[in-house]
């Protein structure tokens, strides 16, 4: 490629990030008409997802500047958004964490951004919406880990409990030859769960790249006490990237804050990757026993861990 050629498409990139920057509103004052640079709505979007970190890890995963970032930190801890503290294990380390004020605004930011992406889109024709995410999705693949985003976890929302149930049985059909009664008892326990009006249970989905990627939700086990995990699922192309550790780790949390003392499981013995989670989540097992089920010969397991 001649050089002309390369400065001419070097131009047109920044032509695009122009024109995408203005759509997107990431030069406005305030992002998706909040009082938040888009500095800060990262900032607050990632503590969201890991919860508490600390300051270094939090800077080096955004690329910040030491001293931007406590310009950054001390701006959003000043409107009460956040809260900076000596870390429980290493007094030299500090960690940073939302208040409950940060969380409702990340959570106003989070469906700002999603009205204004609806916007974006409504006006476009199905045909020309699949044109536009297929375009996305070459600049993804083409640019490989550079703009692979991080994972998000996220309520439920219509049409997901479907979609875990068909991809339940299409997975487990494909990598294990499972027939359709799994897909039918998967479909039992959805239903039932979303039936229930207990108030301590949860589901998240993970999102990787903007698609859902997996699943695991948490609801009452056999007795007040006890959390049940369940319905943990990982598409192949989450797997390896820590996802199902985020997921447990999101159950175990929540449990624990719901004031249950353990969370158990069930799971068979065939499944060796789902079991190397739970068991560096801190589980064991406790029960298993021979079973005919989904038209093979398995080991039926229960899993428990204290909280």
């Amino acid at each position: 490629m001649s050089d002309q050629r390369l400065v001419e498409r070097i131009a047109e990139v920044r032509a695009f990030n122009r024109l995408y920057t203005g759509v997107i509103g990431a030069l406005d004052e305030g992002l998706v008409g909040t009082p938040y640079s888009l500095s800060e709505a990262r900032v607050l979007y990632e503590l969201e997802q890991q919860g508490v970190t600390s300051v270094t890890e939090l800077r080096t995963k955004l690329g910040l500047d030491p001293g931007y970032a406590s310009r950054l930190l001390s701006r959003l801890e000043g409107r009460g958004l956040l809260v900076r503290e000596k870390s429980a294990t290493d007094g030299r380390r500090q960690v940073v964490r939302l208040t409950e004020s940060g969380r409702e605004a990340q959570h106003s930011l989070e469906q700002r951004t999603i009205d204004q992406i609806g916007d974006l889109l409504r006006p476009l024709t199905d045909e020309d919406q699949r044109h536009l995410l297929g375009s996305m999705h070459a600049i993804t693949t083409m640019l490989g880990e550079r703009a692979s985003g991080p994972v998000v976890l996220r309520p439920p929302r219509p049409g997901d409990f479907g979609w875990i149930v068909q991809r339940h049985g299409a997975l487990y059909a494909q990598e294990y030859g499972w027939d359709t009664t799994f897909e039918a008892r998967v479909a039992r326990i959805v239903a039932d769960y979303v039936a229930s009006d207990e108030p301590h249970k949860a589901t998240w989905i993970a999102e990787l790249d903007g698609e859902r990627a997996g699943s695991v939700a948490c609801s009452r086990g056999r007795d007040e006490d006890t959390a049940q995990l369940r319905l943990l699922l990982l598409e192949p192309r989450a797997r390896g990237r820590g996802v199902g550790k985020r997921l447990v780790t999101e159950c175990l949390e929540f449990a624990r804050a719901a004031g249950y003392r353990a969370m158990e499981l069930d799971t068979y013995s065939v499944l060796e990757a789902a079991r190397g989670i739970y068991r560096k989540a801190g589980f064991e097992i406790i029960s298993s026993e021979p079973a005919r089920h989904y038209g093979h010969d398995l080991v039926s397991e229960t899993w428990r861990r204290e909280l």
